[in-house]
């Protein structure tokens, strides 16, 4: 029994290790492809402007799992960044008006990491989370980008 038994336990500990980092690498994927979503909209939540709306997005469709990868009293735009490109050079556009339509935004979640929970086989190493998507930019309805 001994024999079995613990092999057994390891390969159902593991099983359910690997179908967690796969649930959390798939829901950081799917948190940053809302966010771009949201980013081609040119809309803002009240009270914040484009970029910390577009970081808000990520976090609540992140289903709370950021708050898992995420240290303690950590700032959330270490693990977050948004980028905007010109679409014809590839440029990476910075300042006021770079959310401007046509231009393609770049949401990513990076440097999150993910502590295996049974490290058999594996080291006491940590699994990266890294996650990215992009689209362009529609025009905005009042004909100006909102602010950064």
């Amino acid at each position: 029994m001994a024999m079995i038994l613990l092999p057994l336990i390891a390969f159902v500990g593991a099983t359910f290790d690997f179908a967690v980092a796969i649930t959390m690498q798939n829901t950081m994927q799917y948190a940053v492809r809302q966010g771009v979503r949201y980013a081609v909209t040119s809309q803002t939540m009240t009270g914040m402007n484009h970029d910390a709306s577009i970081k808000s997005t990520v976090v609540l469709n992140a289903m709370g799992m950021m708050n898992l990868l995420i240290p303690a009293n950590s700032d959330i735009n270490i693990y977050i960044s948004i980028n905007y490109y010109d679409p014809l050079t590839l440029t990476l556009m910075t300042g006021s008006g770079s959310n401007r339509g046509g231009n393609i935004c770049q949401v990513s979640v990076t440097n999150l990491s993910y502590k295996w929970m049974v490290p058999l086989l594996r080291g006491a190493g940590s699994l990266p989370i890294l996650a990215s998507s992009a689209d362009i930019m529609e025009a905005s309805p009042n004909g100006t980008p909102p602010t950064r």
